[in-house]
């Protein structure tokens, strides 16, 4: 199983630390400091519960962690981000598995993109339209 997304940065653990000591209005001033690029790309992307996930997400999750063999070439590319819905990372930093639909003839529209240094796993059943990143606790 992949291991949750977590907070990478020090400013996440800063603000972290904050809302558990000082309660939520701690929020309120910590999120002046965040980036507008960076909050604007992590507000775009939504969120989806693993269990929501179709079964074959499940199966790509465990290729991934098994590191492949993967059933298409592209599969572990390097994802460009250029439609700036996720956050911005440097080039590498994201990779794309494909995610098979049933009765497609070609890879069809489902991805898996990872966020490989801070193990985050985004969902898009829309070609990059939209993402979701997995929550593995629900």
């Amino acid at each position: 199983m992949r291991i949750p997304p977590r907070i990478t940065t020090f400013g996440g653990i800063a603000t972290l630390a904050a809302a558990l000591l000082l309660g939520p209005g701690a929020l309120d001033a910590t999120a002046s400091t965040t980036s507008t690029t960076s909050a604007a790309s992590v507000q775009s992307a939504g969120g989806i519960c693993y269990s929501e996930l179709p079964s074959q997400a499940y199966d790509t999750l465990r290729l991934i962690d098994k590191g492949g063999p993967f059933p298409y070439s592209q599969d572990g590319v390097v994802f460009s981000n250029r439609e700036h819905v996720l956050p911005s990372e440097p080039s590498g930093y994201y990779h794309e598995y494909t995610v098979k639909t049933p009765g497609s003839s070609t890879r069809g529209a489902r991805r898996i993109v990872t966020g490989h240094q801070a193990h985050e796993d985004y969902y898009t059943s829309d070609h990059y339209g939209t993402f979701d990143l997995v929550d593995f606790a629900c």
